[in-house]
């Protein structure tokens, strides 16, 4: 298992409706120094979030590029990095959905279901421009989509059927105040009132 970088800065994590959130981004072409530094960020902010997965547009870094640090099924921990990723999704008999919780560090407090295939691959290069490639069922797979399509523009509530959306933006808006503008820069409020939340990608 590859070992993520130690040595970053928490940085302010942005939220659902900034611009870099909802495009495409750019893909990665630079693999120096300004990449690690931003993979060894986001990686700090993830785990500040206490999260199980981050990708750059989470942190105004508009770049293809997600970090990760998340167990399977089975419990077994998976780490990585990705830049360009290249999501594969099983299909026809194969494809089994999971209807479990999911949240988002960028709507930060906020859950509920959102089905999604059980069973998940991606390939793409590290930070180094390595070829890696992750698979992997339960909340890994989850955790690989959800960051894949961070990095196409896309956030779960755009999975969701209007209702649910509502119910959560709504849930969003409640505990709004338990997270400062630069949450996880600035420690959660209440924060033993969410001790038994899901975890959020």
């Amino acid at each position: 298992m590859p070992t993520l970088p130690t040595n970053g800065s928490v940085l302010p994590i942005t939220r659902w409706g900034e611009d870099v959130m909802h495009r495409v981004n750019q893909p990665v072409t630079d693999f120096g120094d300004d990449l690690h530094k931003l993979v060894a960020d986001m990686v700090a902010t993830m785990n500040a979030a206490e999260g199980v997965g981050l990708a750059a547009n989470q942190v105004g870094v508009d770049l293809q590029l997600f970090v990760f640090d998340c167990p399977d099924r089975d419990g077994v921990r998976h780490q990585g990095v990705v830049c360009n990723p290249k999501l594969e999704l099983p299909e026809g008999k194969d494809r089994h959905l999971d209807e479990g919780e999911e949240g988002c560090l960028s709507l930060p407090g906020a859950f509920t279901k959102c089905a999604r295939p059980d069973y998940a691959k991606v390939t793409g290069v590290d930070e180094h421009g390595n070829p890696v490639s992750y698979e992997g069922n339960g909340l890994l797979a989850r955790c690989l989509q959800h960051e894949t399509d961070h990095t196409q523009g896309m956030v779960f509530g755009d999975r969701l059927s209007r209702k649910y959306k509502k119910r959560l933006f709504a849930e969003a808006e409640e505990l709004a105040p338990d997270y400062p503008a630069d949450w996880p820069v600035s420690p959660m409020l209440n924060a033993e009132s969410h001790e038994d939340d899901p975890v959020s990608e």
